[in-house]
């Protein structure tokens, strides 16, 4: 599996290889779930939350992100759908 910084900002997919925002993952990867979400990178919070595979972790970004947006997204396959994140074994990253 590839690093969380990795995962938290994939772009895309390359054959076998996540495709990484470099710049990103310099200026926010070592923030928290919580502290990307307050910074307004709420794809990659929830990328965090959904790395870290806690459920305590995905239901607080879900309650920061329905009060932020005012929608009332109840699962995390709903959340999964809204920014295409999905947690699959990728061994390499491309950084760009």
């Amino acid at each position: 599996m590839i690093s969380r910084e990795d995962f938290i900002f994939a772009i895309g997919f390359d054959g076998d290889q996540a495709v990484v925002d470099g710049r990103a993952k310099r200026e926010f990867g070592k923030l928290s779930t919580r502290q990307l979400a307050e910074a307004g990178q709420w794809r990659a919070a929830f990328a965090s939350a959904l790395y870290s595979g806690k459920d305590e972790e995905i239901e607080e970004f879900r309650t920061l992100f329905n009060r932020a947006s005012g929608a009332d997204y109840r699962t995390v396959e709903e959340l999964k759908r809204l920014f295409g994140v999905q947690k699959e074994e990728i061994g390499k990253a491309l950084v760009l």
